[in-house]
């Protein structure tokens, strides 16, 4: 907690992995005045929690994930929560759920995320497996927060997967899915040669004033190719799934205007704001793959520093190829 007026910081609550470690997503207020959140690893075999704190510093888990068999109720929440009309919270986990599938591997499951929602009191319930149709035409690796929409139906992202012309590591979806859990796919990026309309969601929908909504890639456009990972959009959606581009990074030479957007507000005045790389498309990629694998792995700036130097900038392309595959627990610790 910071002061706003005197600048005083305050911890108000340390984790001791049994409630949470790594809690990286942002929090919420809950209408109760306390504040809500996830926590990447910890809980009851290190697979994350979503916890409520009071203003006061009172900390305790809600749930702890993979808590059922075979982590159908979902594994590694990254994404913040959100409360919904009905007063209780809903999030997504990048991995678990009830689908298997060789696109999801990695070294201790090879689920594919979920969408799942939980009450003030920790009750869970897991509304969507991704990875339900062929070749995970759904999606998979939902990673960032769902936003609710005027009608109640949410809406959100996927990292990798759906129909689009493109690798299995690339691509992702926006996704519309009811209270009750129907999933609907609005679209499947890649589908435009060279991925022009975008490719990789790491960052959440904003739902804009107007209605629609906005959001950005981390890589495609046109001004690079998909195997250059770089450039990124900025783009807009409907509801109803009609797609546009509105900016394409790296329009300009040497991408002086940016690479590899990562988040983005619109601000009271209507307009959107955002924060992106610096202008060397290869020093930026390396620094996001970077940030990126060590968020889920927790041993990059080891073994960036056991590669050997000639060969860094293939070897982090090969890790963000890799990254959601070679997962963020690379040492099991033990159950607590």
């Amino acid at each position: 907690m910071i002061a706003s007026s005197a600048q005083t910081f305050t911890t108000l609550a340390s984790f001791d992995g049994k409630d949470g470690n790594l809690p990286d997503a942002p929090l919420v207020q809950g209408i109760n005045g306390n504040f809500y959140g996830t926590a990447l690893e910890g809980g009851k075999k290190n697979n994350g929690t979503v916890y409520e704190i009071s203003p006061a510093g009172k900390l305790k888990a809600l749930y702890r994930f993979c808590s059922q068999a075979n982590c159908t109720d979902g594994n590694d929440p990254s994404g913040a929560l959100v409360q919904a009309t009905n007063g209780n919270f809903y999030g997504t986990t990048s991995l678990g759920g009830a689908n298997d599938n060789p696109l999801c591997l990695s070294p201790h499951e090879s689920s594919c995320g979920i969408v799942f929602e939980i009450t003030p009191a920790g009750k869970l319930t897991t509304l969507y497996s991704f990875c339900s149709q062929p070749n995970c035409a759904d999606g998979y690796f939902p990673a960032a927060a769902v936003v609710q929409a005027a009608n109640g139906d949410f809406y959100g992202t996927t990292r990798y997967g759906g129909t689009g012309k493109c690798t299995p590591s690339c691509g992702g979806t926006v996704f519309k899915m009811t209270s009750a859990g129907k999933l609907t796919t609005l679209y499947s990026f890649c589908s435009k040669p060279n991925c022009a309309d975008g490719s990789g969601l790491f960052a959440p929908l904003v739902r804009a004033t107007n209605g629609n909504f906005y959001g950005i890639t981390l890589f495609g456009g046109a001004n690079c190719a998909p195997a250059d990972f770089c450039g990124g959009i900025v783009f807009k959606i409907t509801p109803g799934g009609k797609l546009t581009t509105l900016y394409s990074f790296c329009s300009q030479a040497n991408c002086t205007d940016g690479n590899g957007p990562s988040a983005l507000v619109q601000a009271t005045n209507g307009d959107f704001y955002g924060r992106g790389g610096g202008p060397n498309p290869g020093e930026q990629t390396d620094g996001q793959q970077q940030r990126d694998v060590q968020r889920h792995t927790g041993h990059i700036q080891r073994e960036i520093a056991q590669a050997d130097s000639d060969s860094r900038a293939a070897w982090c392309n090969h890790r963000l190829r890799q990254r959601d595959h070679a997962h963020r627990r690379v040492d099991q610790q033990p159950a607590i």
